[in-house]
């Protein structure tokens, strides 16, 4: 590499080119290839998130232990959270204050599908997801980023026109003739 001239190293004098705009980078992308969350966009919603939720609890720490509004807010805000799956006990705020981004991606579809042993990994939950092979309840599911709360667990099972499905029941020889058609 040639040396700089007069005029270029003042220029890049105040220039950093080691630095990123972002040190949080690192661990952004760790836990991006971690979930297997294909739009950077989602992890920032899910950081937003996590952050308002962290701003919410401490101002209600702030506000008296016995005012009857904080009790009130408390109780509601730790049972959302609990039903969203995002707490595993509804303890107290300060489960709520150190909730971290990562607490939304374990609730994202893929990962739900491989926690419930549908799929070996995310990669394959993930293809699954996008082919329309899993529904909650009535509804196919084709977003990999769908949040699955404790509630729709139960629900979470193969679409009923899924090449897997019939796999797997031919497998268990529970494959009805019905079912072919």
């Amino acid at each position: 590499m040639r040396n700089l001239k007069y005029h270029e190293k003042k220029l890049l004098k105040k220039v950093d080119l080691f630095s990123w705009k972002k040190e949080r980078n690192i661990h952004e992308n760790a836990i991006l290839s971690r979930y297997k969350i294909l739009r950077r966009e989602d992890y920032y919603a899910y950081d937003k998130l996590s952050g308002r939720i962290k701003k919410i609890a401490n101002r209600l720490k702030k506000l008296d232990f016995k005012d009857p509004f904080r009790i009130k807010m408390t109780d509601e805000l730790l049972g959302k959270l609990y039903r969203m799956g995002l707490i595993n006990v509804k303890k107290n705020l300060k489960q709520c204050a150190e909730i971290p981004a990562s607490a939304f991606c374990r609730r994202r579809l893929p990962v739900v599908l491989v926690r419930m042993k549908f799929c070996e990994n995310l990669k394959q939950a993930t293809e699954f997801v996008q082919g329309g092979h899993i529904r909650i309840g009535p509804n196919i599911i084709t977003d990999p980023s769908f949040h699955v709360t404790r509630i729709m667990e139960d629900f979470v099972t193969w679409s009923d026109h899924s090449k897997i499905k019939k796999h797997i029941l031919k497998y268990n020889d529970k494959l009805d003739d019905y079912d072919l058609l």
